[in-house]
């Protein structure tokens, strides 16, 4: 198997540039983030070729998180925002080499958020539409995300099918569909086509994979099986230092099945 390191998650102690050399010294063959707006894109993509990690995706911003905002590209009324946010983590994309944007929704229901979530990806696709960058949504367990627009894989398969973009895909987080809708395995079958990048971590603790519900071994053969070759997202919350918490690594080495 081969992993990237979320590092909205790992090394949150070091600064973004050091955390991607702290990925490549533990082993890991990719690196992703949340929201790298307060690191120096220059200095992120030195670190990414010093390294030759590459950078899987980062996410739009979330809005007044102290007000509980969690993304902002369904909310009726916070178009230009939303599109603001989805012009800076473009730009952000393209500078570091980053494949993947994650449109964050943000907490919103009904038909009209429906439709604003709809014309801001559309707007998302226009603005990768001539890069290499794709376009991701995930749906978000409610435990984790109270009020989030899409808790369900098919929630999140009905915005996709309706934006009508090959950019746009399903971020499969095994985590959060094994707290929301369980059969982990038969869901990654089922929506491969769909799915542009998979993470993972405990159930439901969020944790190391080598504990809770979830029989990582399983699903990584699984994964394996399906003819999967991009790196997994190691997205989950070490309970001590990252450097600690990686034990679970050697369970899974590299070409394994």
């Amino acid at each position: 198997m081969r992993f990237s390191a979320n590092l909205g998650f790992l090394w949150q102690e070091l600064a973004l540039p050091d955390a991607i050399r702290a990925a490549k010294s533990a082993g890991f063959d990719a690196v992703e983030c949340h929201w790298p707006y307060d690191a120096d894109a220059q200095e992120v993509l030195a670190a990414l070729v010093e390294t030759g990690l590459p950078m899987l995706g980062l996410n739009t911003r979330r809005g007044d998180v102290s007000g509980g905002e969690n993304g902002l590209c369904a909310l009726p009324g916070r178009e230009d925002e939303a599109r603001d946010s989805i012009d800076e983590a473009v730009r952000y994309a393209k500078i570091v080499g980053a494949g993947a944007v994650h449109v964050m929704a943000g907490r919103a229901q009904g038909a009209e958020a429906r439709e604003t979530l709809i014309r801001n990806l559309k707007y998302a696709v226009a603005q990768v539409d001539q890069t290499d960058i794709s376009l991701v949504i995930e749906p978000l367990n409610p435990n984790d995300a109270p009020g989030y627009f899409y808790h369900t894989i098919s929630d999140a398969l009905g915005i996709i099918d309706t934006v009508q973009s090959p950019k746009v895909k399903l971020m499969f987080d095994c985590y959060h569909v094994g707290r929301t809708e369980g059969d982990v395995i038969r869901k990654l079958r089922a929506h491969q086509p769909s799915i542009g990048h998979i993470q993972f971590a405990s159930v439901p603790d969020r944790g190391t994979p080598d504990q809770g519900e979830l029989r990582y071994s399983a699903i990584f053969q699984a994964i394996s099986e399906m003819g999967w070759e991009q790196p997994l997202g190691a997205e989950y919350k070490p309970s001590g230092p990252t450097s600690e918490s990686l034990g679970w690594m050697q369970k899974y080495p590299a070409g394994s099945q």
